[in-house]
């Protein structure tokens, strides 16, 4: 027998909640006048709820819990001694894991940023968003509004943004730093496309606002027709996030036809292994979906920009990455490196500056980015414009981790981060290092490794890894991490050797010792 829980819904219509909940969005102009005023002293309460909106079918149990810890390098704004900051995860945190995040906090004392931190859980595993989750339990929501002492002084992170997240903000009573659902529309495939082309970006030949097998069958002819000699296409679900939205269809020697491409469609390769073919486009038909041409080179790449918009309209530039792509179909979203390369950074920088305004004007709150694919002909790099994700993102994480452990800036002008001496940081970040005999690991293993081997970031040199997603070692053999160094080359030598010495302790801690006398 199941229990029902509490109704989420909020009494009131659609027109009303929305108009209560852009009067509560006001409260964000004088907290961000405040948070910036040099007088200020920082008092404020950040609720962090990482809540995912997403096809839970591949993302459950600890690898959902991962999922929801990956932000918690924002336990680092406790470096600001008026700062409180409630956190909310589906299953209660590991307790050696909430030291380790505190133990990175440089020039705090960790007893006294503890007793400023509010770990909140539902204990509920279910596949759901955690919003969601948040509002069925209204004794909860009355707890979590308890550790709230001035609601004026206090706002509402979360990683992505939903009627939920929307309708968990107006239950709380405190604003929401993130994009208004209302604004959705603009960050998905079909709408990122029509934004993109608004304000004169180069992008993919394509085709969006899609709904059925049949469409997606008219855009490739068209497409086919328009570009007799394109080799593959793109289908894209609108909603599709991390590439697990995507597949590859091979146009190559086929003629512009419906009929003769169906079965190319029927054979396209996915990106997501527990999706069939008809599985996807049932999908397709739910959610809409886009077809573009896979642009090609000599040599490809994909950056990132990633960018935000204040409360006070302002649009800021803050960081590039070269994403890493892997997956069957070279699809899969699985680390990044920052910053991104100089040959490109500046040209991604100055296309996507030109969507601020137009996001602006749409009422956008928050952080965003935009992706890219970068082709390369005879030296000449060409960018296109791809996706716009109203989000918080997987290069999210490790930026604001080095922006909190090293008070650096971006530049993106030199498209470089420098410190206050002058000194560059770099870093590559991923967030599915995974085999087996990972399992035979626990985060305090992970800890013992990196301090044996001499790997933790170290506060003196400003260098070092920084692990992420440790809940997900045991039972899916996966974890995450940051390595910080000076150069790019010297990052990548450092997450290299951290996953070698890692794979070493796994290798060793599957060994049988003799028995004891």
């Amino acid at each position: 027998m199941s229990l029902e829980l509490t109704d989420p819904r909020l009494p009131g219509s659609e027109a009303e909640l929305q108009q209560r909940f852009e009067s509560l969005q006001q409260r964000l102009v004088p907290l961000w006048r405040a948070i910036e005023s040099l007088d200020d002293d920082g008092e404020q309460t950040i609720v962090v709820v990482p809540s995912l909106t997403v096809d839970f079918a591949a993302l459950e149990g600890s690898l959902l819990q991962a999922y929801e810890e990956r932000f918690l390098f924002l336990l680092l704004l406790l470096r600001q001694p008026s700062a409180r900051l409630i956190y909310v995860t589906s299953a209660p945190i590991v307790p050696n894991i909430v030291d380790y995040y505190l133990g990175l906090l440089p020039g705090v004392v960790t007893s006294h940023a503890r007793r400023r931190l509010f770990l909140i859980a539902p204990c509920d595993g279910a596949p759901q968003p955690l919003s969601l989750k948040l509002l069925q339990r209204p004794r909860l929501l009355s707890h979590i509004r308890s550790l709230i002492p001035n609601p004026d002084r206090a706002h509402l992170v979360p990683f992505n943004t939903t009627h939920y997240e929307r309708d968990l903000a107006l239950r709380l009573g405190i604003p929401m730093y993130a994009a208004d659902p209302k604004t959705l529309e603009l960050g998905t495939k079909s709408g990122a496309r029509k934004l993109f082309r608004d304000c004169g970006l180069s992008l993919p030949l394509g085709y969006e606002d899609l709904r059925s097998e049949q469409d997606i069958l008219s855009a490739l002819a068209e497409l086919k027709k328009q570009r007799p000699d394109v080799k593959q296409a793109m289908v894209k679900h609108d909603d599709g996030v991390s590439g697990e939205g995507n597949a590859v269809v091979d146009l190559r020697e086929v003629p512009a036809t419906p009929d003769a491409i169906r079965p190319r469609v029927a054979q396209m390769k996915l990106e997501a292994k527990h999706l069939s073919v008809p599985q996807f486009l049932e999908k397709f038909a739910a959610q809409k979906g886009i077809v573009e041409e896979r642009v090609l080179g000599a040599r490809i790449e994909s950056p990132s920009v990633q960018m935000r918009v204040t409360p006070l309209g302002k649009v800021e530039l803050l960081s590039t990455h070269d994403q890493l792509l892997g997956g069957s179909e070279g699809q899969k979203y699985e680390g990044c490196v920052f910053p991104a390369d100089t040959a490109y950074a500046r040209l991604i920088a100055e296309q996507s500056v030109q969507v601020g305004p137009a996001l602006v004007a749409q009422g956008v709150l928050g952080r965003f980015a935009i992706d890219f694919v970068c082709a390369e002909q005879a030296g000449t790099w060409a960018p296109f414009a791809i996706e716009l994700n109203l989000r918080k993102g997987g290069t999210t994480h490790p930026f604001l981790t080095l922006q909190f452990l090293t008070d650096g800036k971006y530049d993106p002008a030199g498209a470089r981060f420098h410190l206050e001496s002058g000194r560059e940081k770099h870093y590559v970040a991923g967030d599915g290092l995974a085999c087996p005999e990972y399992r035979a690991l626990t985060p305090d293993d992970l800890f013992d490794v990196a301090v044996r081997h001499r790997l933790h970031y170290d506060h003196v040199i400003q260098s070092g890894v920084v692990f992420h997603m440790m809940s997900a070692i045991g039972d899916r053999g996966r974890f995450g991490m940051t390595a910080v160094a000076d150069s790019r080359s010297a990052a990548k030598e450092l997450f290299q050797r951290t996953q070698r010495v890692v794979r070493q302790a796994a290798d060793e801690a599957l060994v049988h010792r003799p028995l004891p006398d």
